[in-house]
């Protein structure tokens, strides 16, 4: 039995590999294979959820936020530009999914991942 340690993804492995010969029977494994999960990365600043009857409006892909548009506690309008979104070196206008009020959750110059919340409407 050979013992070694094996480094995946970062992180150390202690396994033992047993040498068979050419006509040795390899038997099936008696413990079932555990995986990891992996705690997301931790963002500097928490997410916040959209309030009773607010309409989130989501990051569609991690980038930057270059330019809120509008003020908060501004009344916006459906498919109105609320903010850009640097990502892969591309702006993307992030727009209004409906009418209302909005409520930013991030500021200029943020780091979002996808899927955050970016502002409320309400």
């Amino acid at each position: 039995m050979r013992k070694f340690n094996v480094t995946v993804n970062g992180k150390s492995y202690y396994v033992e590999v047993e040498e068979l010969g050419a006509n040795a029977h390899v038997a099936p494994v008696q413990r079932p294979i555990v995986e990891e999960t992996v705690a997301p990365k931790a963002t500097s600043q928490p997410q916040p959820v959209a309030p009773a009857g607010g309409t989130p409006v989501l990051a569609p892909m991690p980038g930057l936020i270059l330019d809120l548009k509008v003020p908060a506690g501004t009344a916006v309008k459906k498919d109105q530009t609320v903010l850009v979104l640097e990502a892969m070196k591309m702006e993307n206008e992030i727009v209004a999914p409906c009418d209302g009020v909005i409520t930013f959750a991030v500021s200029k110059g943020s780091n979002v991942e996808s899927g955050s919340v970016l502002a409320t409407i309400a």
